[in-house]
């Protein structure tokens, strides 16, 4: 086995900075509400856990469209077999799983990478497989760099080793990645630590995003499945005869859809994708992994608009997914001081295609499941499994990159408060990874005085050494928005108004327009959005909130105004806000003219098809161009 650490240039859209408002608002990704005939764990999962908001993280939605050509660090696992491609910039994402002997790229790796608003954080982008921590929806750290380093075990074999603190759940996820020599699979381990006394919800998916074509077929020994869809709830269905319907076969589906496969217990865990040829990636993992899942995006306007607009080479793609959990709409209770710990196997089953595309589903099922076994025995994940434990605590030799330095910070808090952690030993969170982000919470720990800070926090502790500080417009504002994260609206109003008292703030003035939205007050939201936006003229970030929040309360000449005061470019998102309150005050003909005119709002949300609606407002009985046809459902015409 080789491993390769290097630079490899990619045609990528510029991610940008992090958006400097804490999200102490809704998530983006809504919880999903489970009712109906289904099994209890699957209801009772749904309604536990899920966060009201994804702070202490902040918003990466500072992308365009524009491509340019630059470096990623890349690790690279090769044998005689396979050629696994690690991208740990960006998420650890496995970027490539290329099956050298069949000459066959398993996974959907298109040429560009584009940023797209999916993720919990918004930015996301499609191929490769991803790893999904905290709660429903792209990890926040998706589109993040991991702490990477590579270990050398005793055996020879070099493991690529990728970690980070999830802020969200406050726990530690581990990724180890090896080819040994001769195998036909890349085993990859991930383990999950929770030092924390206290349970926390949970939640994991692995992603894989396959290429799919009309020759696509997917294969999991399951004879049922829950199905979603982005209307209608969730209903067990037969995957392979739904209505008639076959909708194994991705481009049999007309619209986005997930399949979440019923596996009885006793079967061994593992999903399939086939072509023509028989070639496809196998997902196989221990029985701690125990859901399966299929993702179409379907075959409407919507659905081939969205798999243009995140790959743009004009390649498809649909998705296979392990998890935790039966579906994706649970958590699990982590219990505190806990570790929990599985195994993933990735490579080519190479099924004979003619029986796993065939008519008959159990034969298509047995065949696979032979070949599956034939790719990776059961005693071999196991084995594997056991590798991993043995080294989970080994210390890495060879440095890749650093990832945040909110683990570093986390230690030194824990430390401080005398709090148990986790034994860095073999995922070590450096002092030296403290960026500008951290620094300032770093400098408060050790008593420094308070300054201000651009990342977030969150805790008693942090609040009480907060409240320690000279009063301090800063210092005030960093409590308030604390306590409004954790839902105590009535003390974060008082110390944001408190704050903007001592010194007006966009911070503090925000912080008050968002509570007083919730409370239904929306002239004084508004003022108060007015005020922050005067704070920060050059924040687009801002402007966008504030204009979307007039032209939602019906005050669409506020939202011109706001636009017309501020100093930000007129990108996409703020031409449709534009469009959307001249439509609102009855100008048609202007809002119609900026639609024909042509708009690209780079962060336009997954199932948000604002612009199709707005042309058939402003331009009736003329079709929505294609550009603008987004919808998750299934498409309306004219």
């Amino acid at each position: 086995m080789t491993t390769r650490i290097a630079t490899r240039r990619f045609s990528i859209a510029e991610l940008g900075e992090e958006n400097l408002l804490p999200m102490v608002g809704s998530p983006l990704e809504t919880p999903y509400q489970i009712s109906g005939a289904l099994p209890r764990e699957i209801i009772d999962g749904s309604r536990f856990g899920n966060p009201a908001n994804l702070y202490p993280f902040q918003e990466q939605d500072d992308y365009s469209r524009a491509l340019v050509n630059r470096p990623l660090q890349t690790v690279t696992l090769v044998n005689d077999n396979l050629r696994a491609v690690f991208l740990p910039e960006l998420g650890g994402r496995l970027w490539e799983l290329f099956d050298k002997r069949a000459g066959v790229q398993l996974l959907h790796s298109p040429d560009t990478i584009q940023f797209a608003n999916l993720g919990l954080r918004n930015a996301w982008f499609a191929g490769g497989i991803e790893w999904n921590i905290g709660t429903r929806g792209h990890s926040p750290t998706t589109c993040s760099p991991l702490h990477a380093a590579v270990v050398h075990t005793a055996a020879g074999i070099d493991v690529l080793r990728m970690w980070e603190f999830d802020r969200l759940r406050e726990v530690v996820f581990q990724i180890d990645a090896w080819l040994p020599e001769n195998s036909r699979v890349l085993f990859v381990a991930v383990r999950l630590r929770n030092p924390n006394d206290r349970s926390v919800p949970m939640y994991w998916w692995s992603n894989a995003a396959m290429p799919q074509s009309p020759q696509s077929r997917v294969v999991v020994p399951a004879d049922s499945a829950f199905a979603s869809s982005y209307v209608g709830g969730i209903s067990r269905i037969v995957p392979n005869d739904d209505d008639g319907v076959d909708c194994t076969w991705p481009t049999n589906n007309r619209r986005a859809r997930d399949f979440f496969f019923d596996i009885p217990p006793e079967r061994r865990k593992w999903i399939l994708s086939t072509d023509a040829r028989g070639d496809g990636l196998a997902m196989v993992s221990s029985s701690e992994l125990g859901g399966r899942k299929l993702f179409v995006w379907g075959e409407g306007d919507g659905g081939n608009r969205w798999q243009d607009w995140l790959s743009p080479d004009g390649e498809r793609y649909a998705e296979i997914q392990a998890g935790l959990a039966q579906t994706q709409f649970q958590h699990l209770e982590m219990p505190g001081s806990t570790e929990w710990r599985w195994v993933e196997a990735y490579g080519n089953a190479a099924v004979d295609a003619d029986i796993a595309r065939g008519s008959d589903w159990e034969a298509a099922v047995e065949h696979c499941e032979q070949r599956v076994t034939a790719l990776v025995s059961g005693q071999e994940v196991d084995d594997a499994l056991a590798m991993a434990l043995s080294i989970a605590d080994q210390p890495p030799q060879q440095h890749v990159l650093a990832g945040s330095g909110w683990g570093a910070l986390e230690a030194a808090r824990r430390a401080r408060n005398r709090l148990a952690w986790i034994d860095e030993t073999g995922t070590p969170f450096a002092a030296q990874t403290i960026t500008e982000s951290q620094r300032p919470w770093f400098d408060l720990l050790d008593g420094t005085a308070f300054a201000g800070a651009s990342g977030y926090v969150r805790g008693d502790d942090w609040a009480a050494l907060l409240a320690a500080q000279p009063d301090s417009a800063e210092a005030t504002a960093h409590r308030a928005v604390i306590a409004h994260a954790r839902g105590a609206a009535v003390e974060a109003r008082e110390l944001y108004a408190r704050s903007s008292d001592l010194a007006p703030s966009a911070l503090a003035y925000r912080g008050l327009a968002m509570l007083q939205l919730d409370e239904d007050d929306a002239a004084g939201a508004l003022e108060h959005y007015r005020l922050a936006c005067a704070c920060e003229p050059s924040s687009t970030s801002l402007l966008i909130e504030a204009a979307a929040a007039s032209i939602r309360a019906g005050f669409a000449s506020l939202a011109l105004q706001l636009i017309e005061h501020s100093t930000v470019s007129r990108v996409g998102r703020v031409l449709l806000l534009e469009a959307q309150a001249l439509a609102q005050m009855g100008e048609s003909e202007r809002a119609a003219a900026i639609l024909r005119a042509g708009i690209e709002v780079a962060d336009l949300r997954e199932g948000e098809n604002a612009m199709a609606e707005l042309w058939r407002s402003v331009c009736p009985g003329e079709p929505v161009p294609a550009r603008y046809q987004f919808s998750m459902t299934e498409e309306e015409r004219g």
